[in-house]
C-alpha cells in the first residue's frame, strides 16, 4: 500500500481538488438561471406563508457579503432582509444573549439572512476574549435547544460556514485595505485575524462539532473561489427547500464545494488548516 493510501486510511487524506473556476460569461449565465430559481422559491414561500432563516458564518474575508448579495439581488425587498448586527450595547450585554437576535427572526412570508449571527460567541468572542468562559459554555450548551425550538416553531433554518484557507484570507484582507470602496469593512479584529488563525480554526472546529444537530445541521461551502462558492451556496439553498417548478438537476450543488459537515471533515482535509 502506498504512503498516500495509508494516510487516507488514517483519516489524513488531502481534500479533493476543487473544480475549475468558471469563466465570467459562464458564471454569469449560471448565476442568472439560479436567481430565476430563487424568484420561484420566493413566490412559493410567500404563497405558503413560510419563514426562512439562513445563517452565513465564516472568517473575515470569506465572502459572506458578496454571496448574500447574489442571493437577494433580484428578490422582493419587502419579503427579504439581511441582518448584520454590530457590537451589543451595554444594555444588550446584560440581556439574554439571544434576545437581540430573536427580534430579527423572520415572520410569515419572509426570508432573512444573518450575516454573522449568535455564533459570534463561538467565534470572534471566544478567540478575542470578548466573553467569559462561563458565557461561552452557557451558549454552547443552550444553542442546540434554542435552534430546535425555532425549527419546531416552523422556521426553516439553514446554517452555512464559508471556509477559506490562510493564504486566501491574507490576500483578501490586503485587497480590502487597498480598495477605497471596501476599506469600511476593515476593523481591529481584521487586523489580527491572521495572527489568531489557529485559534479561529480551533473555535470553528469546536463550534461545528458541538452545534451540528439533526434539527439544525451545518453545511460547509469551500469559498477560496468566490464564483464557485456563490453558485454552490445558492444551489444548496435551493436544493434544501421545496418549491413549485424546481429544476432538480440545475440546483444540485457540487459536493466538492458544498457539503454537510461531518466530524471526519476535521481530519480529511475538507476544512482549511
Amino acid at each position: 500500500m502506498s504512503k498516500k493510501a495509508v494516510n487516507k486510511t488514517q483519516g489524513e487524506a488531502e481534500a479533493e481538488p476543487a473544480p475549475a473556476r468558471p469563466a465570467r460569461e459562464e458564471y454569469e449565465a449560471q448565476l442568472r438561471l439560479l436567481q430565476i430559481e430563487l424568484v420561484k422559491l420566493q413566490r412559493h414561500f410567500i404563497r405558503c406563508g413560510q419563514q426562512i432563516l439562513v445563517i452565513v458564518e465564516g472568517r473575515d474575508g470569506a465572502g459572506k457579503d458578496g454571496s448574500i448579495k447574489r442571493v437577494i439581488e433580484h428578490l422582493s425587498p419587502r419579503e427579504t432582509r439581511v441582518v448584520a448586527l454590530g457590537a451589543p450595547s451595554d444594555r444588550e450585554r446584560h440581556a439574554w444573549y439571544f434576545q437581540r437576535y430573536v427580534a430579527q427572526l423572520p415572520v410569515a412570508q419572509e426570508l432573512v439572512f444573518f450575516n454573522r449571527s449568535w455564533y459570534n460567541r463561538a467565534g470572534v468572542e471566544r478567540v478575542m476574549g470578548f466573553c467569559s468562559e462561563t458565557e461561552y459554555e452557557d451558549f454552547m450548551l443552550s444553542v442546540p435547544s434554542f435552534e430546535a425550538l425555532l425549527v419546531h416553531s416552523g422556521i426553516k433554518l439553514l446554517k452555512y460556514y464559508l471556509d477559506i484557507d490562510r493564504d486566501e484570507q491574507k490576500r483578501r484582507l490586503a485587497a480590502r485595505l487597498r480598495d477605497p470602496l471596501t476599506q469600511w469593512k476593515s476593523s481591529p479584529v481584521d487586523a489580527v485575524a491572521l495572527k489568531h488563525w489557529k485559534a479561529y480554526s480551533h473555535a470553528r472546529d469546536t463550534m461545528l462539532l458541538r452545534t451540528h444537530t439533526e434539527a439544525a445541521p451545518w453545511h460547509v461551502v469551500r469559498a477560496n473561489d468566490k464564483r464557485l462558492a456563490r453558485l454552490n451556496l445558492i444551489r444548496d439553498i435551493l436544493s434544501r427547500l421545496d418549491y413549485d417548478g424546481r429544476r432538480a438537476k440545475l440546483v444540485r450543488p457540487d459536493p466538492a464545494i458544498a457539503f454537510e459537515f461531518t466530524p471526519d471533515c476535521l481530519v480529511n482535509g475538507r476544512l482549511a488548516r
